[in-house]
């Protein structure tokens, strides 16, 4: 977010926040309200009352925004710290003591979800994955056809639980046809996910990943997921562009916190 791209049509504020680098707090809308208002106005939505938002040391401006700006009433927020950007299994391993023995669910902060999908997650008891159908995500929300490439292919059984999350389809998922499904890093854990982010080796790119742990969660009986399938949109800010296109899709939404 913060590599400059002249064809994002941004306002100086927008523009500032993206340079921070923290998508979260870009701010959206005519009350120019950061993003992830929007998101956990959803969250609240689904269901949920209790969230813990993982930061790095240097992200006050979070903290900051729900302490003193705004004081939530259907949330209980608090917050986890990432001391080093060691990966996202290593963000996850941030909120053990917030999860203690409940099951809980992850997603990006910088992704906005179907209430459908976070809705699924609440009602669930065993661990789970959303599947997000590819062509769905093209044509309902702002991801463009070649992004769908960087977005992990499931691969799922014929009972209906994951065995892998694939860097791209196999020949038989596209020879096969009907829809392929994709992880927006949208899931439902039970404690047992945690001795897998700890246990985790490193990976190729020097990080501690989910979809690794998760991997290895499978391969040891640890947990099976349930895959969620869902065809609807996920408005996605991975760049700069992204941000006038999500802008104009939230900007009239109600946020209720």
């Amino acid at each position: 977010m913060r590599k400059a791209d002249e064809t994002a049509k941004l306002d100086p504020v927008q523009a500032t926040a993206a340079a921070a680098g923290v998508k979260a707090m870009i701010p959206i809308g005519d009350g120019m309200r950061p993003f992830i208002d929007y998101l956990l106005s959803s969250v609240a939505d689904a269901g949920f009352s209790d969230v813990c938002l993982v930061i790095g040391p240097e992200h006050d401006q979070v903290r900051f925004r729900y302490q003193h700006e705004v004081i939530p009433i259907r949330l209980r927020i608090q917050f986890a710290i990432q001391e080093r950007a060691l990966g996202t299994a290593n963000a996850v391993l941030s909120a053990e003591s917030f999860a203690e023995s409940d099951s809980f669910v992850v997603i990006n902060s910088d992704n906005y979800y179907p209430r459908e999908s976070l809705s699924a997650l609440h009602d669930l008891v065993e661990p789970a994955i959303v599947g997000f159908d590819r062509d769905a995500l093209v044509r309902l929300g702002n991801v463009p056809a070649d992004r769908t490439k960087r977005f992990g292919a499931l691969d799922i059984d014929d009972e209906g639980y994951l065995r892998r999350i694939l860097v791209s389809p196999t020949d038989e998922m596209l020879r096969v046809g009907g829809p392929v499904y994709s992880s927006m890093n949208c899931f439902l854990f039970t404690r047992e996910i945690f001795r897998a982010c700890r246990e985790v080796p490193v990976s190729a790119r020097g990080e501690f990943e989910l979809p690794q742990a998760i991997h290895y969660a499978i391969d040891r009986g640890l947990m099976r997921f349930r895959v969620v399938r869902i065809a609807g949109p996920v408005l996605d800010m991975s760049s700069r562009a992204d941000i006038p296109a999500v802008a104009s899709v939230l900007k009239d939404l109600p946020i209720r916190l």
